[in-house]
């Protein structure tokens, strides 16, 4: 039997991280109620952040109280989430994907590993096909440039097989000052990099949306299908809403400069 095709949406205004992963987590529990009746939808979301540090599960709370304080008065939100890996920041400038799947669709189930795999593969072919930037392999998941320029982030959580979380790829400038002011990841000799300077050329993040959109069909073996929202019953209601409130959030914070 063949696998429905994986419906997918672009926000074309910067999201609020925080009710972005809540948006997540129920469309989460509507793929989960609606699974038992095979009629569970596969969903990829594809946005840019308001600006925002995020850190993950290997952090505590403890550790990160410091950087709380600093990192929210140059302007930015603070979040801490359950994705695997450490602090990162997200922000306008910046493809994030969040694949919303269910990796028992396929026979064998895909996984976690394999899932994983294929989502970094997939940006290494973006980046060739469509820009023609050579990655270099690195011991640290994600994607980079050269062995101290990472121009992606992976960051994954897998609950009852159906995936949240995703990628998060540097497409232009915007976003570098912001991750000047961490050690990202943890990696202390890595800087970001993004397409734009790379491949020396002015690009905006709606540019990259239906390149990434092919390969992700092409690496997992589906097909990709705009996601209808005014016929996508509750999963429709719950984008909509948050693109509304996106549009009410109004303009977000300009990036920091070297002094401040």
């Amino acid at each position: 039997m063949s696998l429905p095709p994986v419906l997918y949406h672009y926000f074309q205004t910067p999201l609020p991280y925080a009710r972005t992963l809540a948006l997540q987590e129920r469309l989460h529990q509507i793929q989960l109620g609606s699974r038992r009746a095979s009629s569970h939808q596969d969903i990829l979301l594809l946005l840019q952040h308001r600006p925002v540090y995020t850190s993950g599960r290997r952090q505590t709370e403890h550790e990160l109280q410091f950087e709380r304080a600093r990192l929210t008065k140059i302007g930015a939100e603070f979040v801490t989430t359950s994705r695997g890996g450490q602090l990162t920041y997200h922000g306008p400038g910046q493809l994030v994907g969040y694949p919303l799947l269910d990796l028992g669709r396929t026979s064998p189930p895909m996984g976690i590993r394999d899932y994983i795999c294929r989502m970094q593969k997939m940006i290494q072919i973006h980046l060739m096909s469509a820009h023609k930037l050579a990655h270099v392999p690195s011991d640290h998941t994600g994607v980079f440039l050269d062995p101290a320029t990472k121009v992606a982030s992976i960051g994954v959580q897998v609950r009852h097989r159906l995936t949240t979380h995703g990628f998060a790829m540097n497409v232009n400038k915007e976003p570098l000052e912001w991750f000047d002011r961490v050690v990202a990841c943890g990696l202390v000799n890595v800087k970001a990099g993004c397409i734009e300077l790379a491949a020396g050329k002015q690009i905006q993040v709606q540019d990259v949306v239906e390149g990434v959109v092919n390969v992700f069909g092409e690496l997992y073996g589906r097909d990709m299908e705009k996601l209808r929202l005014e016929s996508a019953g509750e999963v429709g209601e719950a984008i909509l809403a948050l693109e509304e409130e996106a549009l009410e959030a109004g303009n977000w914070p300009s990036a920091p400069t070297s002094e401040s």
